[in-house]
C-alpha cells in the first residue's frame, strides 16, 4: 500500500491524538510531512538504509546476527541434569526452521531486523497443535495490537495470536505493543557521522582545497566578475592537474581560505569519538568495530569476554525463553538453550585444554568432552576420572601404594626416639 493510500485512510488505523496522521505511516515519512526533514542548519533525520552506509554501523548490524545465528541452538529436558533432546520441533530450531531456508539464515534475519528496526517477529505453523514451521514475519508490515487484554498481530492479511508469534523487541515501549529502534532512537549520533563522512568526502575530492574567498581590487559588473572567478577556478584546476604547488594570482589579490581548518577542527578525533558513539548505542565493545585505540594484549582478552557475558548472552537468553514459551509452553517438558561454547569453538588450544581439565577433575566424561567436539563416544568413555593425587589433607596412602609400607597412625615421635634409644 502506498504512502498516499495510507494517507487517505484506506483501511488504516488513525492517531487517537491526530486522526489526519496514519499509524502506519514510516518514521520518515511522517518527518518529512511536518517539514522536519527539511529544516535548514539542523542534522537530517535518516532512515535506516542512511544509517548502514556507516561502516560502524554496517560491521555492528552484521556482526552480532552472525555471531548469534552461529551459536550451537539445542533443546533439552527441563531440569538441572536435562538430556539433549531431538523432537522434530528442535529440529526446526537446529536445522530448518522452513522448507526455504536454514536455522542459520533465519535466525541472521531475525537478529538484524531487531538490530535495525528494533523488532523481530515469526509466526508458528501449527498442525494438530503441533508446530511444523516456523516463518519469519516483517516487522515494519506488521500491525500490532490488543484487543479483550489479549495481544495479536496483523501481517499479510492474517491475524496471529501472541502464543503463535515469536517476538523479540529490542526495547519495548510503555504500552507494551510497540518497540524502540536502536537507529531511530539514536539518530543524531548517527546522522553526525554521516556529516562528517559528507564533510571529509567533499574536502579530499576538491584535492584538500578548502573553500576560499578572493581578496582584492574586484571587476565591476556582473560579467567581469563572473570572468574573475572562472579565470580563477581555471588557474586552481590547472595547477591541480599539473601537480604543481602554486598558482599565479592578479597583482593585489590574495585568496583567504573559509571554514574551519580539519586539522584545527580536529577531524580525525571527532570521527573515532563517532565510531565509539555508534558502539554505544549496542553497547559493542570497540575493539570488534576496529577501534584499537585503547587496545592492548592485556585487555583485548578482556573485551572478547565482556562480548560474550554482557551482550550475547543476553540476547541468547531473551530467543531461548520466547522460543521455550511459544514451541513448549507454559510448563514445559523441554528448554531451549543456546550452546555458548561455540564462541570458543575457532579457540583449539583453550578448548582442548579446558576439556582436559574437565576430565581430570571429574565434571566431564570423556565421551560427553568428545559429544562436545562432534566427536563419536569410545568405548569406556562414560566413567568419569579424577587424578589419583588429589586427595583430602591428612589421608595416608594404604598397603602398597606406589609399591611403599603402610603409615602406622599410632607412631609418633616419642616412640621412634625410644626404639632409638634401645638400639
Amino acid at each position: 500500500m502506498s504512502f498516499i493510500d495510507r494517507w487517505l485512510g484506506r483501511g488504516e488505523q488513525r492517531s487517537i491524538e491526530n486522526p489526519s496522521i496514519p499509524v502506519s505511516a514510516s518514521f520518515e515519512e511522517l518527518m518529512g510531512f511536518f517539514g522536519i526533514l527539511e529544516r535548514n542548519n539542523a542534522l537530517p533525520i535518516i532512515s535506516t538504509e542512511a544509517a548502514l552506509q556507516v561502516p560502524v554501523v554496517w560491521s555492528i548490524v552484521n556482526f552480532l546476527p552472525r555471531t548469534l545465528a552461529s551459536l550451537p541452538l539445542h533443546t533439552f529436558k527441563a531440569g538441572e541434569n536435562g538430556d539433549r533432546v531431538n523432537d522434530p520441533r528442535a529440529q526446526l530450531l537446529s536445522f530448518a526452521p522452513n522448507p526455504e531456508e536454514t536455522s542459520y539464515a533465519w535466525r541472521v534475519y531475525h537478529w538484524h531486523q531487531v538490530f535495525t528496526g528494533g523488532r523481530g517477529l515469526s509466526w508458528i505453523e501449527r498442525f494438530n497443535g503441533r508446530a511444523v514451521g516456523i516463518w519469519p514475519m516483517n516487522p515494519s508490515l506488521t500491525e500490532i495490537s490488543r484487543r479483550n487484554g489479549r495481544k495479536s498481530y496483523h501481517f499479510e492479511g492474517r491475524t496471529y495470536d501472541a502464543t503463535d508469534v515469536i517476538d523479540t523487541p529490542f526495547m519495548m515501549k510503555r504500552d507494551r505493543l510497540g518497540s524502540y529502534s536502536p537507529i531511530a532512537k539514536c539518530n543524531k549520533a548517527i546522522s553526525l557521522a554521516i556529516a562528517m563522512g559528507d564533510f571529509a568526502g567533499g574536502f579530499f575530492a576538491g584535492g584538500g582545497v578548502p573553500p576560499y574567498a578572493l581578496e582584492g581590487p574586484l571587476p565591476s559588473g556582473a560579467d567581469a566578475m563572473k570572468r574573475a572567478q572562472e579565470q580563477i577556478q581555471r588557474a586552481i584546476e590547472l595547477a591541480r592537474q599539473s601537480g604543481r604547488s602554486f598558482f599565479g594570482m592578479p597583482p593585489g589579490h590574495s585568496l583567504k581560505p573559509i571554514g574551519i581548518d580539519p586539522a584545527k577542527g580536529q577531524m580525525t578525533e571527532a570521527r573515532l569519538f563517532q565510531v565509539q558513539e555508534c558502539a554505544r548505542i549496542w553497547q559493542m565493545p570497540p575493539t570488534f568495530v576496529g577501534d584499537l585505540s585503547k587496545g592492548s594484549f592485556s585487555n583485548t582478552e578482556q573485551e572478547d569476554l565482556r562480548l560474550a557475558k554482557h551482550l550475547v548472552m543476553q540476547w541468547a537468553k531473551a530467543l531461548e525463553d520466547e522460543l521455550t514459551l511459544k514451541l513448549y509452553g507454559m510448563r514445559p517438558s523441554r528448554r531451549v538453550k543456546h550452546g555458548l561454547d561455540g564462541l570458543q569453538r575457532g579457540a583449539f588450544k583453550d578448548r582442548s585444554e579446558a576439556l582436559a581439565r574437565a576430565i581430570m577433575t571429574g565434571q566431564l566424561t570423556p565421551n560427553e568432552s568428545r559429544a562436545l567436539e562432534n566427536r563419536p563416544p569410545k568405548e569406556h568413555g562414560d566413567q568419569l576420572y579424577i587424578q589419583q593425587a588429589t586427595v583430602p589433607l591428612g589421608t595416608k596412602p594404604g598397603i602398597g601404594h606406589n609399591g611403599g609400607p603402610a603409615l602406622d597412625d599410632d607412631t609418633d615421635e616419642e616412640d621412634g626416639a625410644d626404639a632409638g634409644t634401645q638400639e
